[in-house]
């Protein structure tokens, strides 16, 4: 989880040009991150993609345990309803590196529904400069 957290930190101070979290050792960034008070969230590059990392805040907002949240595909995030907008959307961030102005609705695993709103959603990027995945933040959502 250390090597994932670093990737998502690295390519988010990559695309955005700032730090989503003050920079320290890496045990102590992947500690700081899970606690954070704002949703964090990756998958990875899977036909289908999976989840694969999801803060405290991530896990609690979409009432999953850790070990729920990272076999999900990160399509069931939306309802279906929403799946097409929502790979419309990723597939822009893929072509221009990320996007500062997210807003959609996602479903949590007890079928909550909630509005996210001006989240950012970026490319990982690995060490060898490939593509690894896709991130998302926000700390601004609405139960509908």
């Amino acid at each position: 989880m250390i090597k994932q957290v670093d990737q998502l930190l690295q390519s988010y101070l990559r695309w955005t040009g700032r730090e989503l979290i003050p920079p320290c050792g890496l045990q102590e960034r992947a500690r700081a991150l899970f606690y954070q008070p704002f949703v964090v969230l990756s998958h990875g590059t899977q036909e289908d993609p999976v989840l694969n990392y999801g803060n405290q805040a991530a896990l609690d907002l979409w009432e999953m345990t850790w070990e729920e949240f990272i076999k999900m595909p990160s399509r069931l995030t939306a309802e279906p309803v929403n799946r097409e907008d929502r790979e419309r959307f990723l597939e822009e961030v893929r072509r221009n590196g990320y996007i500062d102005t997210y807003r959609g609705v996602r479903i949590s695993g007890k079928s909550r529904r909630f509005l996210i709103e001006r989240g950012t959603v970026w490319n990982i990027i690995d060490e060898n400069n490939k593509y690894a995945g896709q991130a998302a933040t926000f700390s601004r959502w609405t139960y509908l």
